[in-house]
């Protein structure tokens, strides 16, 4: 699984012209899923997401967790984090799990978060979402977690 990670100041995802997301300060956590991928991976990723410590203590320093200090996550599922734009022109897609493996691994990801006590908001699973992400800082972390990949220790 991989997780893009961005702390915002404010996110949203809007479908069809209405809003189905959204969230005050906090991460917009883009997130993928390929065929190998297990509950474990999105267990270890929310446990990480809660407790990485991104956000800015008094003395301006990055000391303190999106638990710590009571942020919301807003979860969009994004199959593009795995596509291979290395041969031709057009990104291949074959390393992005299918719908039936990813959909519960994100709604699976999506609740570790909400076990760990982060308010939770989510995009909406296959959809054209537009989304909203008034990155803070900027911070943005690239998280992934394989079971022989990086992260997996």
């Amino acid at each position: 699984m991989r997780v893009l990670v961005q702390r915002v100041r404010h996110g949203a995802v809007h479908v069809g012209g209405e809003t189905v997301a959204r969230i005050g300060p906090g991460v917009v956590l883009l997130v993928g899923v390929t065929h190998s991928d297990t509950p474990a991976e999105a267990d270890w990723l929310a446990k990480k997401v809660a407790h990485l410590r991104i956000f800015e203590d008094e003395a301006g320093k990055m000391n303190r967790s999106l638990k710590e200090v009571g942020g919301e996550a807003l979860v969009v599922s994004q199959f593009t984090l795995y596509a291979d734009p290395y041969e031709g022109r057009r990104p291949s897609l074959i390393h992005a799990a299918p719908p039936e493996h990813a959909r519960p691994l994100i709604e699976r990801f999506a609740e570790a978060l909400r076990a760990e006590g982060i308010p939770v908001q989510t995009g909406v699973f296959g959809a054209h979402m537009l989304v909203e992400i008034h990155n803070d800082g900027p911070v943005t972390i690239w998280l992934e977690r394989s079971a022989t990949g990086p992260g997996s220790k």
